[in-house]
């Protein structure tokens, strides 16, 4: 029965309707990492973009040895700037400590901001202290998006001596980017960000309070 499934998602994967083959990516949900990997792999190079872009994803979803090669490739070699940021997300799901670099490297060199901004995302999903210092970079950016994702990726590797750099966007005029703030300083059990959270839990858009109320929720002052 499975074998059958199996070869009827690959027949689906090789339609000439786009539709069918998004359906068929989709299809493999249910099928183990081991088998639905091969049948992905028919599809990376797909003339849809849409198609490229589900495949890709379901590389960070479906993990086997094969994926992280083919993530850090298609991140470095693509002529998509999506695509590149679809592998740079799909890294981070696959939490490999070996995506660091060529995270890091994305960060830096790449020109498109939405790649920069997915690597940042996926650094703070690996939880590697040693983005610090790039995501600090990050902070200074001019897009809120990507002021979003670092204080979020700080919070997530739990950068502790960076709290008073992200402190200072308790004030940001985007409440996303305070509402990212909150969320943050749930990692730090610090009297700072206890303070911090007190102010945020004040603020004027009721999503920032909600965040604010849960972190300080999940902190108790050290004794």
């Amino acid at each position: 029965m499975i074998s059958t499934d199996l070869e009827q998602i690959s027949l689906q994967l090789e339609s000439e309707n786009s539709r069918d083959r998004l359906l068929a990516l989709a299809s493999l949900r249910q099928v183990s990492a081991e088998d639905a990997v091969p049948l992905i792999k028919k599809v990376l190079d797909d003339e849809i973009l849409q198609v490229r872009s589900m495949a890709v994803f379901a590389l960070g979803v479906k993990q086997t040895d094969e994926c992280y090669p083919i993530l850090v490739k298609l991140l470095e070699t693509d002529p998509d700037y999506g695509i590149r940021a679809d592998a740079a997300g799909a890294l981070g799901y696959l939490q490999d400590p070996r995506a660091y670099e060529p995270l890091s490297r994305a960060f830096y060199e790449d020109t498109q901001w939405l790649v920069r901004f997915s690597a940042a995302v996926s650094l703070g999903n690996l939880g590697d202290v040693r983005a610090k210092e790039l995501l600090l970079q990050a902070l200074e950016s001019e897009e809120t998006v990507m002021q979003q994702a670092a204080i979020a990726a700080i919070g997530e590797i739990r950068a502790v001596d960076a709290i008073d750099e992200i402190l200072r966007f308790a004030n940001s005029e985007d409440w996303l980017v305070r509402q990212r703030l909150a969320q943050a300083l749930g990692n730090f059990n610090t009297e700072k960000s206890i303070s911090a959270l007190n102010f945020l839990a004040k603020d004027g858009q009721p999503q920032v309070r909600e965040a604010a109320l849960f972190s300080l929720n999940l902190l108790e002052p050290d004794n």
